[in-house]
């Protein structure tokens, strides 16, 4: 049944949803990458699209931006759609000299100050976790076609524009975070509450360290690598 977020049946929806954060992004990746895409959610603009990768049903679906907004998506998916695996491909800022423009992390941890887990479901801790199902997945997929990656905590943060650069040091030297994003701390919520596999790859849009950074348009259609691995893990 459609809920007030996502207007397509439970049928249109596969068992594996790709998400990333942009609508626009989540239209290249199906029509670049899927078979016979259907537009199946355009509720809020938020585009949802169903296609086959390699004969696989696979859905890809933005989730907005920050943790209210991927909270609300990634749950109506896991709770009513029956979606067992949600992969996120967003773009992330690099925390340190070894993530760079355009390098492949992926997450093996979120750590936020968000009291997004706390309030939803009482759950205190400020670093939740991917499936290690799921992340083994993204890594075998990335050997196989050759395309370099990096491990790490990633910090998801609440704000984008901060009035201080202090808590830097602070997260990279005690957190040890690579990269800042937005989301994931409440995807993989959502997939602890419900039983359901998520995991979170990312492509560093920009640095914090060298002042680098890439454009609107490259953030949209440029991060092809780390797509064509979340592409393969959901089939494997």
């Amino acid at each position: 049944m459609p809920t007030a977020h996502n207007s397509a049946t439970r049928e249109q929806i596969a068992k594996t949803v790709l998400m990333p954060g942009d609508p626009l992004r989540a239209k290249f990746i199906a029509e670049t990458f899927l078979t016979n895409p259907v537009l199946v959610n355009n509720v809020r603009g938020i585009q949802g699209y169903t296609g086959t990768y390699k004969d696989t049903p696979i859905t890809v679906m933005a989730s907005g931006m920050g943790m209210p907004s991927i909270g609300i998506y990634s749950y109506e998916l896991f709770k009513f759609y029956d979606v067992e695996n949600i992969i996120r491909v967003g773009s992330a800022g690099g925390y340190t000299e070894e993530t760079n423009i355009f390098d492949v992390v992926i997450a093996s941890g979120a750590y936020s100050e968000s009291t997004f887990a706390l309030v939803q479901c009482g759950y205190a801790s400020d670093i939740c976790y991917p499936s290690t199902t799921l992340n083994d997945k993204l890594k075998k997929a990335a050997d196989a076609l050759g395309i370099p990656w990096k491990e790490g905590i990633i910090h998801s943060s609440d704000v984008f524009y901060r009035e201080s650069s202090e808590y830097l040091e602070e997260i990279k030297n005690k957190h040890h975070c690579l990269a800042v994003e937005m989301e994931s701390f409440a995807l993989f919520s959502n997939a602890r509450v419900l039983g359901k596999n998520a995991a979170c790859i990312l492509t560093i849009s920009d640095s914090f360290v060298t002042k680098q950074e890439t454009t609107p348009e490259e953030r949209q259609t440029s991060f092809t690598n780390m797509m064509k691995i979340a592409l393969e893990a959901a089939i494997a």
